[in-house]
């Protein structure tokens, strides 16, 4: 019983030792630097020819990639930065929110001023609008949704390669 469960044991070690992640090798022989991305995490890539893609990646051969059921050719990808899911959940989340917050508070004031009677309506519009003026920027910022994590760029000597 005791050479069984070392028997399995070992050949679960020796498995975790031997086998190799497949992914995508980023690396820059000028600075000695290397990063590795696993296969199915989230990216964001732009080619040379102007696409733009964001989402998961599945390798294809040694040469391919693919992401939302588009081939892209190592070659062809100028830039390629990690894109992970909770970070652009919190980010758009927050600019969302705060838009939210903008437009609210800019209705409320406006309520509130034209609810008085007076002529304090007419003093407090343009507090109003200023209030409300960062909400659609914001919101574009949210659609946009930007990434803050370095990006490897093909002109910054980066060079991208599939390892198995």
């Amino acid at each position: 019983m005791i050479k069984t469960s070392i028997l399995i044991f070992s050949l679960l070690v020796i498995n975790s030792l031997v086998a190799q992640t497949i992914g995508l090798k980023i690396y820059n022989k000028q600075n000695d630097q290397e990063v590795l991305i696993k296969e199915n995490k989230r990216i964001r890539i732009k080619t040379f020819d102007g696409l733009k893609l964001t989402g998961r990646f599945k390798i294809i051969d040694d040469e391919t990639i693919s992401i939302k059921k588009k081939e892209i050719k190592l070659s062809q990808i100028e830039k390629i930065k990690k894109h992970p899911l909770v970070m652009s959940i919190l980010i758009n989340g927050s600019l969302y929110y705060l838009a939210a917050g903008f437009i609210i508070g800019g209705v409320e004031l406006a309520i509130l001023a034209f609810s008085s009677g007076d002529a304090s309506a007419i003093l407090l519009t343009p507090v109003v609008v200023l209030i409300m003026a960062p909400a659609p920027f914001l919101i574009k910022g949210a659609i946009k949704s930007p990434n803050i994590l370095k990006s490897y760029k093909s002109s910054e000597q980066w060079q991208y390669e599939v390892i198995e």
